[in-house]
Order: C-alpha cells, then structure tokens, then sequence
C-alpha cells in the first residue's frame, strides 16, 4: 500500500469517526462566510469600452490606459455623479482599465448597485475621451495646425513648377530631355508621398478621435467573491482545518503502537494477541457531567486513530489464541502460582480480553484482574499473588503512562512477566447459546478485581 493510499484511508477513517465533529465545524464555517458577507456588502462590476482609432503601439496603449485611471479622470467622473461617500479617492479604488486587441480601452468600474456600477464606467469612459481630446487640443496650437496647411500649398505650387520645367525641357526628343522630365517626374512623386505620409502622422487626427463603443452592460451578478462563494470558502476551510488539525495530533501523539515500543516500555516480553468481539473499534470512556455529554454528542469520546478492525475468524479461532497466550504464560512461570492481570483503567478493550483471558484459563494458573489509573497507577502489595501479567490495547497510551505502571508493579513486589495486546474483531450480530463463555466475560472486566476460581 502506497503512502497516498494510505492518507486517503486515514482522512476516510476521520470522515467516518468525527462526521459529527466535522459536519458541526462545517455548519460553523458557514455561518462565518455569511458573516463575513454580511460584513462586506456585494459589489457589482461592469465595463465600458474605448476604441483608439489609428495605428497605436503597445507602449502607447498601456499609456492611455494609465491615463484612464489618473486622479484628473476619476477625479471629474467623481464631481459629475455627485454620489454621497463618493470622493475621487473612494473611487480611484473602484475604477480599473486595461488594453485589449484591436486598440480598445476596456474600463471597468465596481459599486454596490448595478445601477451605480453602469453609470461609473460610463461616466469613467466618457471624461477619459474628452481628457484625451483636450490633452491633443493643447499640444497642437493654432501655428501648429497651419504648418501642414502652408506645406500642402507650397507642395501644390512645386509640382506646378514642376510641370512647367518639364513642358519647358521639350516633348522628349533628345537625351537630356528625356533625363530632365524623368527627374521632374520623379521629384512631383516623392513630394506627394511625403504630404500623404504627413497626413497619416497627424497627431490631432489619431489622438482627438477616441470613441466610446456603447453603454456598459448592466451587471446581472455580483463580483466576486459571491456571498455564496464566501459561504462555501468558509465551511471548506474549517473542514480542511478540522481534517488537517487530526492529522497533525495523529502524527504529534505519543502513544505507542508497535508491539517493540510496547514491550520496551513494560520491561517484559510480548506473550501474544488476543482479539475481543466487538461492534465498533472504539473507547468510550466512562464520563458524566456536561463536558462528556458534550463529548458523545460531538463524537469525539470515540477514537478515530485506531484502525479498522479485522473479520474475525469465528469463535473457535479468537479460543485458539487466549489458549496458546495461556500456554505461554505456563511456560514463562517455573512453577504454578497466582498472578494480576493488570489493565489500564479506561481502556475498554484490554478489560474485555482480560475477562475472556481470566475465563479460559480457568484455575492454571489463577488470575485476578485488577484495574489501574494511568495517573496515579498504584497496584495491590504481593500477597498471594506473585507476578503481574499486563493486557492493554495498542496505540491507547504513551511509554511514560506504561513505564508508570510498570514502576507501580515492581513497588508492589510484582514482577512483569508478560504482555497481552488485545485488539477488536468484527463478530457476527447472532450468536448461538452454545458458548457462554464470551456472553460472560465482560461481566469479568467491568469489576476491580475477578478471580478466576479453584477446583
């Protein structure tokens, strides 16, 4: 299984095991972009577009389109609307331009009406063609406009010069005639290219003839982000938050899962695994008081990290491995003797399989099941009991909550001599009246102690 497989199954387990959490933050993520959209009104965007007529370079463009958005623009759009809380600086921020193909300022304007919205760009676009308009009036003054007029007179009276020297040097009937005509030709030409280049590069033409291309379009919808968008980012983030924030605390945890790690922090040797029947592969701890019914309410009494439990194979297979678990606990003791059975108190598993254990082995060797705060772990002074025999669920405590109780053992003169992991199987919903055993162990767990009996 690849590591991606593996995260996926995670976050699915997490999806399974905190829904209600997760569905509760989600709601809350909700109500905090409807909030927030509360907060910032909806703004509504449209445009208006100018065309530049002309050959105009890009450089040249981008320079109207700062033009569109200067102070001086905006500024005169702003006293034309007359809008209350609506000054030229409010609105600078609301006003952008940008050129597009085909020499076309597109300026688009944002308020918090359609209608305001129509009338901003339409407004914007209108003084940038009349500021436009006046920055070529101003550049080209009254002597300037007559120049190109006095050139094309002068251009005229040439090439009627012109005419006239070549009627003058003859039909063309010798040499140099013919050269001198063809010059004259040639000059009447290029003087009336320059005139047509001169033409084309008027700048009062090509500058003073912006034109608006229609209305802006009324806005049908709301520029983003939409309240609908701001209530959608809000529950997905507090989701992804809430999913991102179990991980983290998943893979900040301390307790211990490896079955190594385990035996290492007991001091002792592992003796097995024993499955317990179960529907659901979770803790509950016993809790009362409003902080725990606010705990089951919101599903977190409920541990999601503990992976799927396993099909189990039948009763006559989970029997197998509590007798092989008790053969090896006969062997590891040099003579029959009695021993407790410590558990972790909360831990709902290891009571289950230390119930089941205690009723399998019957009276070889005897066992007594005695509970053990993990916070102030204290375990009964030897008596008859010499030894203790720990059984606890993996991936439930940390090496320093087991190292406590392995401390408390050796205090009270008990020697660990053995380790039981146990873990939870799916079990069929019927079973028959054929085996009474397991319909009697957890009445074995729930009590401080329980001694297996004597013959």
């Amino acid at each position: 299984m690849n590591d991606d497989t593996i995260r996926l199954v995670t976050i699915g387990r997490i999806v399974r095991r905190r829904w209600r959490l997760l569905t509760i933050l989600t709601v809350v993520g909700a109500l905090v972009g409807y909030g927030t959209s509360v907060l910032f009104p909806p703004r509504y965007t449209t445009s208006a577009s100018v065309l530049l007529p002309g050959a105009w370079e890009e450089r040249e463009l981008l320079t109207q389109a700062e033009i569109a958005t200067s102070s001086v623009v905006v500024d005169r759009a702003a006293a034309t609307l007359d809008w209350t809380g609506g000054s030229g600086i409010e609105l600078r921020d609301r006003v952008s331009a940008e050129a597009t193909d085909g020499n076309i300022i597109k300026i688009s304007g944002t308020a918090d009406t359609p209608e305001r919205a129509q009338q901003l760009s339409d407004e914007v676009a209108q003084q940038f063609v009349t500021f436009a308009a006046r920055i070529a009036g101003e550049d080209t003054d009254p002597e300037a406009a007559e120049r190109p007029e006095a050139l094309r007179q002068m251009v005229v009276t040439a090439s009627r010069r012109i005419t006239e020297l070549a009627d003058t040097a003859g039909p063309g009937q010798t040499v140099e005639s013919v050269q001198t005509r063809t010059e004259l030709a040639k000059l009447r030409t290029a003087l009336q290219e320059a005139v047509n280049k001169l033409d084309e590069a008027d700048p009062a033409a090509n500058q003073a003839n912006l034109v608006v291309m229609g209305p802006a379009a009324r806005p049908t919808g709301e520029a983003p982000p939409t309240r609908m968008q701001l209530i959608v980012a809000g529950a997905l983030l507090f989701f992804l938050l809430a999913v991102i924030g179990h991980l983290t605390a998943a893979r900040m945890s301390r307790r211990l899962r490896t079955e190594p790690e385990i035996a290492a922090a007991l001091g002792s040797a592992l003796l097995g695994s024993v499955d317990v029947p179960g529907e659901r592969p979770v803790h509950r701890p016993d809790g009362r008081g409003p902080r725990a019914r606010i705990r089951r309410l919101l599903g977190v009494d409920i541990r999601w990290d503990i992976p799927a439990p396993r099909t189990s194979g039948g009763e006559a297979d989970r029997r197998i491995r509590y007798r092989r678990v008790c053969a090896r606990l006969r062997g590891q003791l040099p003579a029959p003797r009695r021993l407790l059975v410590v558990v972790p108190d909360g831990d709902e598993i290891a009571g289950r399989a230390a119930g089941l254990l205690v009723a399998e082995a019957e009276s070889d060797p005897l066992l007594r099941v005695v509970r053990v705060s993990v916070s102030q772990p204290m375990v009964p002074d030897r008596g008859n009991e010499s030894g203790a025999l720990v059984v606890l669920s993996a991936g439930s405590w940390t090496a320093g909550e087991l190292a406590g109780i392995a401390e408390a053992c050796a205090d009270a003169g008990h020697e660990v001599v053995g380790i039981v992991l146990a873990g939870t199987v799916w079990a069929p919903a019927t079973r028959s009246g054929g085996h009474p055993r397991d319909a009697a162990a957890p009445s074995l767990a729930v009590g401080s102690d329980a001694t297996g009996g004597s013959r």
